[in-house]
């Protein structure tokens, strides 16, 4: 049995492998031909932290699929009051075939697929947002952007840009990362993922420089500056982050056919211009809408490796 915790846990033949089902899948729900893969299945959904696409894709894509998404906000759970995670993991993955976690630390939901009877996928942790970047790299082979890559993320080194090191040193492309000093990304992931690369052949750069980072670029990609839990440090941050917003003049620096992917919410003039966001919007809401097909692959993966 396979879990989704994070992409570390993947090879680039496996990760492609979801990709290509996630390609299928879309394209039969776009004929209106939805197969039940998981006819009958439960996924339980489990959220510590609030969601609009999380929630809305799971629940419409376990539909999709033929089964039935069960909402379980953490505060209407025994979970809430103080329960063990793997209590908590015992009784729910006797009762549903598959689980949803999104959550804070990545140490919770590894407890609880460690306990779990089925395959547990992640909606987001602090460190990893595997699920997203399924998506983007979907919008990516869309658009025609997966060949040859070179992918500039600007802004905070946090969960978006650690599943990014994971995808690039997984796939093989070229991820340039430039971060405010202080706000680096872990070095542990930074290390696994120097690791990985020594294998597929990625190149990874890491610093403070974020025009240097997007110089010919076929991908730019940002994230919030001021994530979920963060929002008392919000006027620290915004001082912090100063000359790191992705702008027109930005932008000009990437090749002249360049996407820019935003994993939403965005907020504009903050780490993304309201003219840069509007220009990629199609791309954006693309990528937003293809969480609903990844996830459906993702989830129809696992049940085809149980």
């Amino acid at each position: 049995m396979r879990h989704f915790l994070t992409l570390k846990d993947f090879s680039k033949e496996e990760i492609l492998e979801i990709i290509d089902l996630a390609i299928k899948i879309k394209k039969q729900t776009k004929k209106g031909k939805l197969k039940p893969y998981l006819k009958d299945q439960t996924l339980g959904m489990i959220f510590e932290k609030s969601s609009t696409r999380t929630r809305v894709s799971f629940e419409v894509g376990i539909h999709q699929l033929g089964g039935k998404g069960l909402f379980l906000s953490s505060n209407d759970l025994q979970l809430g009051r103080g329960e063990p995670m793997k209590d908590t993991a015992r009784v729910i993955t006797r009762m549903v075939d598959m689980v949803m976690i999104r959550t804070f630390e990545q140490s919770k939901l590894e407890e609880f697929a460690k306990y779990s009877k089925v395959p547990v996928i992640s909606g987001l942790s602090d460190s990893y947002h595997p699920v997203q970047l399924m998506a983007d790299y979907l919008t990516m082979v869309e658009y025609k952007k997966d060949k040859n890559p070179v992918v500039a993320y600007v802004g905070d080194g946090n969960n978006m840009t650690h599943s990014w090191l994971m995808l690039a040193s997984k796939l093989g492309f070229e991820l340039r990362i430039a971060t405010p000093k202080g706000y680096e990304v872990d070095e542990a992931i930074l290390n696994d993922a120097l690791e990985f690369a020594k294998q597929s052949g990625a190149v990874i750069k890491v610093g403070s420089d974020p025009k240097e980072a997007c110089k010919g670029a076929t991908v730019v990609t940002t994230d919030t500056w001021v994530s979920m839990g963060q929002e008392d440090e919000k006027e620290q941050r915004v001082k912090d982050f100063a000359g790191f917003m992705v702008d027109k003049q930005m932008m000009a620096l990437a090749q002249d056919d360049a996407m820019f992917l935003h994993c939403l919410p965005a907020y504009r003039d903050y780490e993304v211009s309201e003219e840069v966001f509007e220009e990629h919007s199609d791309e954006i809401f693309d990528e937003a809408e293809n969480r609903l097909h990844a996830q459906k692959a993702v989830m129809v993966w696992l049940d085809l490796h149980r």
